[in-house]
């Protein structure tokens, strides 16, 4: 019949049943059409271009990366600021805690200042003293020179009218012995009268009344010379007195003369006196300065960390708290000695910071003088024979630009991964 359905032999092989899976037999894979020449060319404008663009991603990351050095071996540093006592002391109040931060000037620790207010009581009352031995000294001064400039001028005076009296009783004890030589004459000849006048008598050639009168004249010329002799010896004794008299005058002024040295010991004892003074001025000074070291305050802002206790008896030179002042800190990188051939201070640096994901700006201060094995306890020595070659680490300092830690989170000691540009 036209109409009926013919089937393949093949088909009806297939329709009845698969052959076992073990009796498959293995069919031959086609081969791959070949690829044409317009496919090839865009296969290789493909590999071309992602080789061009991995070369010039490959360039730019090198130049990133050939900008800047940076190193892990970095954390903040700063400055601790011991505070010690100046004097010893009982402590009486301690005004701060342990992590607490003060502002400059602030007191934080004080010592019982009463045996230092005594100190400073009793070196006052000593200045005061010294100061009254120093004026009275110093006013004794121009009253010892007018006094001897007195003496001089009196002891020369004194000395001229010495001199003066010497020459007068010399004047006078002339003028007696002439007077005595005078008076003898006149005795001589009244004598001589008395004795003429005696024989004319007794011859009656004069009359008694004129030999009683040469008598008379007589007795009247001895006792003249009598008291021309007296009058002669008491000069000769004022010539005497008068000698005496110029030799205290002489003695006088050359005590007087010794007036200068002792207006020069005056001054001395003066300026001694004025050292005195200002020793006992140094002295209360030194007092005041103790008193005032009893109170102790922060010589910078910063956060304290303390050592002490209220009841604590210390003494000069114990360290008492430390002050680590935040507004000043710095990063202390170590980079391999192989990074610092492009380094130089002025370079611009990025720090990041382990403890929070925050940046700072900063840069680069100077570079140590030597690696940092050298400031070690025992450097190592090379000459030794033992010697391997160890990349050497070189501090470096990194400042931070003004405003970058103004809310303080930067703590000593922290880990960083500073950036510096070197191109």
């Amino acid at each position: 019949m036209a109409d009926q359905v013919q089937v393949h032999p093949a088909n009806d092989v297939a329709a009845n049943a698969a052959p076992p899976a073990d009796a498959r037999a293995p069919q031959a894979s086609a081969p791959p059409e070949p690829r044409s020449p317009a496919s090839r060319r865009r296969l290789a404008f493909l590999l071309l271009g992602i080789a061009a663009i991995l070369l010039i991603a490959g360039f730019f990351v090198w130049r990133y990366l050939s900008t800047y050095e940076s190193t892990d071996d970095a954390q903040v540093d700063g400055n601790i600021n011991p505070i010690s006592a100046r004097v010893s002391g009982y402590v009486t109040t301690v005004n701060i805690q342990d992590n607490q931060f003060v502002d400059k000037g602030a007191v934080l620790v004080q010592i019982d200042p009463h045996d230092y207010q005594v100190a400073v009581d009793h070196a006052k009352a000593e200045l005061a003293d010294a100061e009254a031995t120093a004026r009275a000294a110093s006013l004794n001064v121009p009253v010892e020179s007018v006094d001897t400039t007195s003496q001089v001028s009196s002891s020369e005076a004194q000395l001229a009218g010495a001199q003066a009296g010497v020459t007068g009783a010399k004047e006078q004890f002339d003028a007696g012995r002439s007077q005595l030589q005078e008076a003898e004459a006149n005795n001589a000849r009244a004598q001589s009268d008395l004795t003429r006048y005696r024989q004319l008598v007794a011859k009656d050639e004069v009359s008694q009344q004129v030999y009683e009168q040469a008598e008379a004249a007589a007795k009247s010329s001895a006792a003249a010379v009598d008291a021309a002799r007296a009058a002669a010896a008491s000069a000769e004794q004022q010539i005497a007195v008068a000698q005496g008299r110029l030799g205290q005058a002489e003695a006088a002024l050359r005590n007087s003369h010794t007036g200068p040295q002792q207006v020069d010991a005056m001054q001395a004892r003066a300026q001694a006196a004025q050292a005195t003074a200002a020793q006992k001025s140094a002295e209360l000074a030194q007092a005041e300065l103790n008193l005032q070291y009893c109170t102790i305050v922060a010589p910078v802002s910063g956060v304290v960390n303390k050592n002490v206790e209220v009841g604590q008896n210390v003494q000069p030179g114990q360290t008492l708290l430390s002050v680590v002042p935040l507004d000043d800190v710095w990063v202390t990188a170590d980079f391999k000695e192989t990074q610092l051939a492009n380094m130089h201070p002025g370079q611009r640096a990025t720090i990041s910071v382990d403890a929070f994901s925050r940046k700072y700006d900063g840069h680069v201060e100077s570079i140590a003088g030597a690696a940092g094995a050298r400031f070690s306890l025992l450097p190592p020595e090379n000459a030794t024979g033992n010697y391997v070659k160890v990349v050497q680490r070189v501090p470096v300092k990194i400042v931070l630009e003004p405003n970058q830690n103004q809310d303080h989170r930067l703590r000593l000691g922290m880990s960083v991964e500073p950036k510096v540009w070197v191109k």
